[in-house]
């Protein structure tokens, strides 16, 4: 017989998915440190880029609060869920970008 199967089998610990109640972020939240962006590049670029750093930045945060469906992330909730993590109030076109997100990544 196998050492392993001699083992006693210990329950993991739960994670978001598997936890009877939501699980809280952890805290402190420490960002990847930045680098610069590429230069040469129009506007519209840098804006849409950080745009799209900041939706997955909040998405994420909303999945590890327990929201896991776009129609659970309204407005309110998603602006909430920045204050939490530290970054400015995201506009409407974030927020529709956050549930995009959270759409596509099913």
């Amino acid at each position: 017989m196998p050492a392993a199967a001699l083992k006693p089998k210990s329950k993991p610990l739960p994670t978001q998915s598997t936890a009877k109640r939501p699980v809280l972020l952890d805290l402190p939240y420490a960002p990847v440190e930045k680098r610069p962006l590429p230069p040469g590049r129009p506007r519209e670029w840098y804006v849409a880029h950080n745009r799209r750093l900041k939706a997955m930045r909040l998405a994420i945060a909303l999945l590890d609060s327990g929201i896991h469906m776009p129609g659970q992330a309204r407005n309110e909730t998603i602006r909430d869920a920045a204050e939490l993590i530290g970054v400015h109030p995201p506009s409407d076109t974030t927020c529709h970008m956050v549930r995009a997100l959270m759409r596509y990544a099913r």
